[in-house]
């Protein structure tokens, strides 16, 4: 019933910065977490960023720190991701996903429930 799309990948060049896009809809409560993911072809998924909605907590994975900022649109049910300083080792499918807060005032679920498709992101000369 939960319906998350993501948006804003492309192609960039090393150095280059994108804002990416996670709209949510269809929640029953707000007792919910926004993550970001990421994975490459022959790799493992990443968590890599989470941001509690309601409150604006948020968590950073140590690959993006300094990098990366996750932050959520208030008057809307959209969170954001925006990537700066981008690296090749960045390229990968990126997906958001929603699941129950592991506790109040957490920035990330439990474990996620609900998925986006994902969208490209393509770090290359």
């Amino acid at each position: 019933q939960v319906h998350l799309v993501e948006s804003g990948g492309a192609l960039v060049q090393p150095g280059g910065s994108l804002r990416l896009a996670c709209t949510g809809s269809g929640f029953t409560s707000d007792d919910y977490a926004i993550g970001w993911f990421r994975q490459a072809p022959g790799k493992e998924r990443e968590g890599v960023a989470c941001i509690n909605p309601h409150d604006g907590r948020t968590y950073l994975a140590d690959s993006v720190k300094g990098r990366f900022t996750v932050s959520r649109a208030t008057a809307k049910t959209t969170v954001y991701l925006d990537m700066n300083n981008l690296e090749p080792e960045d390229t990968a499918v990126y997906r958001c996903a929603s699941g129950p807060r592991a506790a109040p005032g957490n920035a990330c679920a439990q474990w996620y429930e609900d998925w986006g498709q994902g969208t490209q992101v393509t770090v290359s000369e």
